[in-house]
């Protein structure tokens, strides 16, 4: 597998690439443009260390010229806050990440774009929500949400699929791509986000599978917003706080 490295001045940014075996092309940001045609490139990584306004430019520009390998940004844990959709990359890594994680979450970011090249391109409507894979954007009722990058991939996911439950290992495999270091309560956090940004006559389209996981609940056609499945297990949690 071949690699570029889109870096400033940091080739060993990512220490872990030097115990596995892949080719890497070292580039500078500024020469991106042309290293990036190459089409033996099987994945771009770039170097989101320490300048992250110019690491999401760059991600931004790569996207919007019709790049075909995956982007990965590389960056460390105090600037993970910071990337988010409007970035356009396909995954991230940290920068402390092993040898291990490394070579999984590169090869099932190959995986999913050969994936997406035939099923995950066409943009998603269901009831008052849309949504484009191709600008990361999701609007409901014309609004657009804004979504962080997972926060996004978590509702085009369940959307994409509306009526099959997931459990959140299935959620973690297939979205984040890895096991997650935070565990599954990761999926329940982010869940959490997505229906307070859904807002409360849709936040139920993220549905619950009691014991088993969650769902995407799609309205029936001519349905009130009232008329969502109940979040079994929030029912619960608020019968109890009722009943102390």
């Amino acid at each position: 597998m071949k690699l570029l490295l889109l870096t400033d001045n940091q080739p060993d940014v990512l220490p872990a690439l030097d115990l596995l075996p892949y080719s890497v092309q070292v580039s500078p940001r500024g020469k991106w443009a042309e290293a990036a045609k190459d089409p033996h490139v099987a994945v771009v990584l770039v170097d989101a260390c320490e300048q992250l306004n110019q690491a999401r430019t760059t991600c931004r520009a790569l996207s919007a010229a019709g790049l075909s390998a995956p982007l990965i940004a590389l960056v460390r844990e105090a600037g993970l806050a910071a990337v988010a959709v409007d970035w356009c990359v396909d995954d991230f890594v940290l920068t402390t990440a092993g040898p291990a994680e490394v070579a999984a979450r590169l090869t099932m970011a190959v995986a999913r774009q050969g994936s997406q090249t035939t099923t995950g391109t066409e943009s998603i409507h269901i009831g008052g929500l849309s949504i484009d894979p191709h600008s990361y954007t999701a609007k409901l009722n014309g609004e657009t949400l804004s979504l962080t990058y997972k926060e996004f991939e978590l509702l085009k996911f369940l959307a994409q699929q509306p009526g099959r439950v997931f459990s959140r290992d299935q959620l973690l495999r297939e979205v984040w791509g890895y096991d997650y270091f935070g565990g599954t309560r990761t999926v329940d956090v982010h869940v959490r986000r997505l229906r307070a940004k859904l807002g409360p006559r849709c936040e139920r389209m993220i549905g619950t599978v009691r014991q088993v996981g969650y769902k995407f609940a799609a309205p029936a056609a001519g349905a009130s917003a009232t008329a969502f499945p109940v979040d079994e297990d929030a029912w619960d949690s608020h019968i109890r706080v009722l009943i102390g």
